[in-house]
């Protein structure tokens, strides 16, 4: 057998229930790229709608058609990069699986590319011609414009869209950038442009932003968190991850729960201060583990059996990493006899140890 002509260009579509829009997409890209060597590559987070089971099914009957079905992950962000990683065409497209994007403007982004004029080409809602006419709900319209002037003016990105789903770039310009970019979050391009740092000629080209066919929408009050928690990363320079902040976050929390348990078992119940504070610790610790299960590891959410093996778990975790929290706090009192200082070093390590060891035993990937 002749070998097929490698592709030129690899389109890669994360996906999450899916399945009604799968053979609509692959049409309309066959139509939209004619002369050009292309294939697309569906990134599927195991939808139970069986997306990826859609995509197997064309992929037998169409060799441009390839699938990596994703177990025990989730996530927009680490989908692309996944995607675009598994690739060996010269040129990446990522775009949305929910027929929003105008996949005709791939061929236009191609030649901006080819001409040597870019390595990276946006499409854009919020240029001349462009248009968001798809967030059909004004709120979202809001939050979209919104983010898109925090993202300008806290990271310095001078591009009119920096939270477009739909780009193209030179894979090789990205697989030097792959390493720090976060798996997580939704918004993987605000990513790429921040960790570029201005080090990437960017185009934009003005496409509307359509209404959704199938599905539903993926976005919800937590992606307003992972972008938040991208900023600000991308603002400490990478020095911590957005999971570490939303951990931390959780437990600045945890701290406020603390104390109020506190106040109501020493003054409404009448307890004494030992039994008091392990009462406030364990409410403490139970709250941390639920806000940590439903916002900072969403992605590896637990359930049934695993929710009350975890639960237990943290709370060990949470009880060891007291005691590094104790340690430190008197080692660096010790040597520097300033209180805040000392609390301060023992909060930090207790936090580093909680939040590692919660990776490593409580939210395990499988």
């Amino acid at each position: 057998m002749t070998p097929t002509a490698p592709p030129q260009l690899s389109v890669i579509v994360p996906s999450f229930n899916e399945r009604g829009n799968v053979a609509v997409l692959v049409e309309r890209l066959a139509a939209a790229l004619q002369g050009i060597a292309w294939e697309v590559i569906y990134v599927d987070d195991n939808s139970p709608d069986g997306t990826w089971s859609a995509v197997k099914e064309l992929s037998a009957a169409d060799p441009r058609v390839r699938c990596i079905r994703r177990i025990g992950r989730r996530g927009l962000s680490g989908a692309c990069i996944e995607g675009i990683l598994a690739s060996s065409a010269p040129y990446v497209a990522v775009i949305d699986a929910d027929l929003q994007h105008d996949e005709t403007k791939l061929p236009e982004m191609l030649a901006a590319l080819r001409d040597g004029k870019a390595d990276l080409a946006i499409g854009s809602r919020y240029v001349g011609g462009g248009s968001a006419a798809g967030l059909a709900d004004k709120s979202r319209v809001g939050i979209s414009l919104a983010a898109t002037q925090i993202a300008k003016k806290l990271l310095h990105i001078e591009v009119a869209d920096p939270m477009s789903g739909f780009f193209m770039l030179r894979r090789d310009r990205f697989e030097a950038l792959a390493p720090q970019l976060s798996v997580h979050g939704f918004k993987i391009l605000l990513d790429v442009l921040a960790t570029a740092e201005g080090g990437l000629r960017t185009v934009e080209i003005p496409f509307t932003f359509g209404s959704r066919v199938h599905g539903e929408s993926k976005l919800d009050s937590m992606v307003a968190l992972d972008f938040l928690g991208l900023v600000l990363a991308k603002l400490t320079g990478d020095i911590v991850s957005l999971r570490f902040l939303l951990f931390a976050a959780v437990g600045g929390f945890g701290l406020v729960v603390h104390l109020v348990a506190l106040y109501i078992a020493l003054n409404v119940f009448r307890f004494d201060f030992g039994s008091s504070q392990a009462i406030a610790a364990l409410t403490a610790m139970t709250s941390n583990f639920f806000l940590n299960n439903f916002l900072t590891y969403r992605d590896q959410r637990l359930k049934g059996f695993r929710l009350l093996r975890g639960l237990v778990l943290f709370y060990l975790v949470c009880s060891v990493g007291l005691f590094a929290n104790v340690g430190v706090a008197f080692s660096v009192y010790d040597n520097e006899p300033v209180w805040w200082l000392a609390g301060i070093a023992g909060a930090v390590m207790g936090a580093v140890w909680n939040y590692a060891m919660s990776g490593l035993l409580v939210w395990r990937r499988r």
